[in-house]
């Protein structure tokens, strides 16, 4: 229990970076939770503002021309290096999750302005705000995670590749 929630912990702390916010609760079996999104009772976490990463400069040239005597070309579409699933890790046996999923994506360069993260647990989407996030209601078995980024149109930026990973449930009593 001690070690899920620092692993709970450090993943919020590492995640401060594109994390707007986080909160910090105690539920009634006096078990500490962190999560981005605010509950009931839940005190609001000081997170560091430091970026280990700088986003690149932005690809377009002002001109104070007129559109129509413009003659610099159109700048470069921006493009995404990688977009991983850092957490849950491929193949990856977790026990004992009470129905929470701890998950961290990395993202290189970092989310641009506009671009929103999409996410798809066992093929629906799930609605995220950052790159490190919890979600619920996750079972016993095996499962799918997918993450992909999509401009301000919608249009897909990039897509991670599936991770599967496996939950399991330590059985009360014996045989």
């Amino acid at each position: 229990m001690l070690k899920r929630t620092f692993i709970a912990f450090i993943t919020i702390l590492a995640a401060g970076v594109v994390m707007a916010q986080a909160y910090k609760w105690v539920d009634d079996d006096g078990v500490v939770h962190y999560s981005d999104r605010p509950r009931e009772g839940a005190v609001r976490i000081e997170l560091p503002k430091s970026s280990p990463r700088r986003a690149p400069a932005p690809a377009r040239t002002v001109s104070r021309q007129p559109a129509a005597a413009a003659t610099e070309e159109a700048p470069a579409a921006f493009k995404y290096e990688s977009l991983e699933i850092s957490t849950p890790a491929a193949e990856e046996t977790l026990w004992n999750i009470e129905t929470i999923l701890n998950v961290s994506l990395s993202v290189e360069p970092g989310l641009q302005t506009g671009h929103q993260i999409r996410v798809y647990f066992d093929g629906e989407p799930q609605m995220v705000s950052g790159t490190s996030f919890q979600l619920e209601g996750v079972y016993r078995g095996i499962h799918n995670l997918q993450a992909e980024i999509v401009d301000e149109r919608g249009k897909l930026m990039i897509r991670s590749r599936t991770n599967r990973f496996y939950v399991q449930q330590n059985a009360i009593g014996g045989g």
